[in-house]
């Protein structure tokens, strides 16, 4: 289906990667996941090898959403953002790297980037991501949000631990919202607490119920903001 076809803008992509074939399998994934008619259509209109390549595709192209490797031989993604975001400050950019280390998650997402997802990642999961992320929610891979969460908890004006409204949640529900917040799954959160995904599910119920709120990723940045995480 093309995108004059859908009823939703097509979201134009730009991806920057070091390895053809790794951009080959990216371009044929997001072509099958990238066309759900439930959602946008996700389209790649452009690739870069390299640092210069992207940033001169990216300022000629003006993509929704640039998907950015990490580490590349002549600077990496950091490098890229670093000359692309102030001319054009509404390309969004998430992180697509093999590596899940902290410093390169904290560096990037420092640098501008929006989300970080590894190459772990399927095709149809890459899609929902890049369609996140161009609607302004942060994406991350389970277990690295708390990296970027740890690295910015003391950022001003958070509000404090304590409040009313985190009084009403009990000790069992906020050792599920905590690990939902850092991006765990479901069965994640089951394994980690020694629980069942159905008695999970049960919590976040509660947590949402209680918190007057819609979904997980409004329960993310709720507990955010109260340090939770």
């Amino acid at each position: 289906m093309t995108a004059e076809m859908s009823g939703d803008r097509a979201i134009r992509v730009f991806l920057v990667d070091d390895h053809a074939l790794f951009r080959t399998g990216v371009k044929a994934e997001l072509a099958r996941a990238g066309a759900d008619p439930d959602g946008a259509p996700v389209v790649v209109v452009g690739e870069g090898g390299s640092v210069q390549e992207a940033v001169t595709g990216i300022g000629h192209l003006r993509p929704d959403v640039v998907l950015l490797d990490v580490h590349m031989p002549d600077g990496g993604g950091a490098e890229v953002l670093r000359r692309v975001r102030p001319e054009a400050p509404d390309v969004v950019f998430l992180a697509l790297s093999v590596s899940d280390a902290a410093e390169d998650v904290i560096a990037v997402i420092r640098a501008g980037a929006r989300g970080y997802v590894t190459k772990t990642i399927s095709g149809r999961d890459l899609a929902t991501a890049v369609r996140r992320v161009h609607a302004g929610d942060p994406v991350f891979s389970p277990r690295l949000a708390g990296f970027v969460l740890d690295a910015f908890a003391q950022r001003p004006g958070a509000a404090p631990v304590g409040d009313p409204e985190v009084d009403l949640l009990t000790p069992r529900e906020r050792d599920v919202l905590r690990l939902l917040a850092r991006g765990y799954a479901y069965k994640e959160i089951a394994a980690e607490l020694f629980i069942s995904i159905k008695t999970v599910e049960t919590h976040v119920s509660s947590v949402l119920r209680k918190t007057q709120l819609s979904n997980r990723y409004e329960l993310s940045r709720w507990a955010t903001d109260r340090r939770l995480v």
